[in-house]
């Protein structure tokens, strides 16, 4: 595993980083020499690990500072609270039964010019557990008022959206209902497959790089999952083969694996 490249790009994976071993966030520097040596580990090039840290710099998620000819980097504002909400994402995801409720229907015209604000509106509302129904309508399974419409405020274009709380027909066929938005039959064979590549690890005591390795990649791959599960409400639709043992397998690993991972992401990143 270790050496593999990772599907996601190097930003992604530097913010996979930041999240899981920078502490505190708000104050902390990583050298950057140990980022580009920890993505080396992780399959990146030191180029490519340049000319992310300097790409995430320019979209004010990363502070650059030098002292003397040593770069350092800390988390902005923008990133703490990004990664706090992303916590709080990933780390509730199947672990409570949702009810049958309100879903959130919202739709945008957020016109070209705009583009930049559209992406992120976009990316933010995949995160929340919306999915794309129809060209520029979005559908939630449950009340996402408070989330969308500070969202909007923050991205400055709540004049170009409508947001709308409601509940399906019984009448209708929920699950074919749902399935124009998100890709359940996918779902659940991801969830197999996270299962079956992160398994083996369930009860070892590997090295420290390795642990590091198994650790990084098993949260950047279950970070997409909110992304792509809706919780839809087990009531309507079933629960996705294999989310309970992913969830469970998940937080397991991540405790089991957190100290060696720490200790190794803190030796190459010291400086």
């Amino acid at each position: 595993m270790p050496g593999d490249a990772f599907e996601a790009g190097p930003q992604e994976l530097v913010m996979t980083l930041l999240g899981s071993y920078v502490h505190p966030r708000e104050t902390r520097r990583v050298w950057s020499g140990g980022l580009v040596a920890v993505l080396a580990e992780l399959g990146f090039s030191d180029g490519a690990a340049r000319i992310a840290l300097t790409r995430l710099v320019r979209r004010g998620l990363l502070q650059r500072h030098r002292e003397g000819r040593t770069v350092h980097y800390s988390l902005t504002k923008r990133t703490v609270a990004l990664l706090a909400d992303g916590d709080q994402r990933i780390f509730s995801l199947g672990r409570r039964e949702r009810a049958a409720g309100e879903w959130t229907v919202l739709w945008q015209n957020i016109p070209e010019s705009r583009r930049q604000a559209r992406e992120r509106l976009v990316r933010r509302l995949r995160f929340l557990g919306f999915g794309p129904y129809s060209d520029g309508t979005w559908i939630a399974p449950h009340d996402r008022e408070a989330e969308v419409v500070a969202l909007l405020g923050e991205l400055d274009v709540t004049e170009h959206a409508g947001l709308l709380l409601g509940r399906p027909s019984a009448a209708l066929d929920v699950r074919r209902f749902a399935g124009r938005a998100w890709d359940l039959d996918d779902l659940a064979a991801r969830y197999a497959a996270f299962v079956g590549q992160f398994g083996g690890y369930a009860g070892r005591e590997p090295p420290d790089a390795e642990a590091f390795a198994v650790r990084t990649r098993l949260v950047h791959t279950f970070r997409m999952f909110p992304s792509l599960d809706p919780e839809l409400p087990a009531g309507l639709v079933p629960t996705p083969d294999c989310r309970a043992a992913a969830v469970e397998l998940f937080h397991d690993l991540y405790t089991a694996l957190a100290q060696p991972a720490q200790r190794h992401f803190d030796e190459v990143t010291k400086g």
